[in-house]
């Protein structure tokens, strides 16, 4: 598994070399990094240039290539065909996975979601009424969150962290903040559903008919807690979503966080996650959830 995050951010030209990325720029000099290196290839100028002979190495290195547009926000990303030799035997275990575990596991994946968003709260030294709220409807989860408990707490939650007047999908530089760090999560937790062989459109709780991360947004909910402390620390009092700030998100993606009492890559964490989900429905044994206070890579 690849570990470096390659960011384009100049009109360049990126080609194959053997089993390398060559990246050229404007002055025709060549930078070469190995692909068995590269986890994140984020391509964050619309004039650069890619070659279909690198796109298809990047597939079968499984390499997440992100693209943006042209006000920097990701908008696509390179998924293989087939993401693991055994797609069609996942994919048939996929569909009978058993509705009382999903309902069973969903309620699990909201109480974490919301111990992880209490962490940040604490960490942050923010108002205790906020998080005394928080914990009465944490520790009052049903199966399924039929009483809406994520959403319940979601609204308390932001307002705690970025004020009573804050909304969440508006235009502003905290959305933005937002927005940007979840779809890049988003995309490395697609890439790792995709190598494992599972169907990204076949969600636990989520079942949008026109959603094709129907999956991915249902594991991503208790790493979302990463961003949301990054934007509370770096932009409540910024004008601007600046370059600066997209590249400290994309770098603290690189670090460490907590996940079955051993410290991990983020990108390992995803991966324990999904596999220990993966065997709670062959095995029934509990899920290894991870707690999402950063640590230095």
């Amino acid at each position: 598994m690849g570990w470096r995050t390659i960011y384009i951010e100049e009109n360049n030209y990126l080609s194959l070399y053997l089993d390398n990325i060559k990246i050229r720029n404007v002055n025709d000099e060549d930078v070469l990094v190995p692909l068995k290196d590269i986890d994140v290839i984020v391509l964050d100028n619309y004039k650069s240039t890619i070659s279909a002979n690198l796109l298809s190495k990047c597939s079968e290195y499984n390499i997440n290539l992100i693209i943006c547009d042209m006000n920097h926000l990701p908008v696509s990303q390179l998924l293989a065909i087939s993401g693991n030799c055994l797609s069609s035997k996942m994919l048939f275990k996929q569909l009978s996975w058993d509705n009382d575990m999903k309902g069973e596991l969903w309620k699990n994946i909201v109480y974490h979601k919301i111990d992880n968003q209490l962490s940040v709260l604490k960490t942050n030294n923010l108002d205790n009424s906020y998080i005394e709220m928080i914990e009465s409807l944490k520790n009052s989860i049903e199966f399924y969150d039929l009483t809406n408990r994520e959403g319940l707490t979601a609204r308390i939650y932001f307002r705690a962290l970025f004020g009573e007047k804050f909304r969440r999908f508006e235009e502003d530089t905290i959305n933005a903040g937002l927005n940007y760090g979840y779809i890049v999560l988003r995309t490395m937790i697609a890439k790792s559903l995709v190598g494992k062989g599972l169907n990204c459109m076949l969600g636990i709780f989520h079942k949008g008919e026109s959603n094709e991360y129907n999956l991915a947004d249902d594991i991503i909910e208790v790493f979302r807690p990463i961003i949301d402390n990054y934007v509370y620390n770096n932009l409540r009092n910024e004008v601007l979503f600046t370059r600066n700030h997209r590249l400290e998100i994309i770098k603290i993606l690189n670090n460490k966080i907590e996940i079955n009492g051993r410290k991990q890559t983020i990108s390992n964490a995803i991966d324990m996650y999904i596999d220990s989900i993966i065997n709670y429905f062959e095995t029934g044994k509990e899920v290894c959830f991870p707690k999402t206070k950063l640590y230095d890579i």
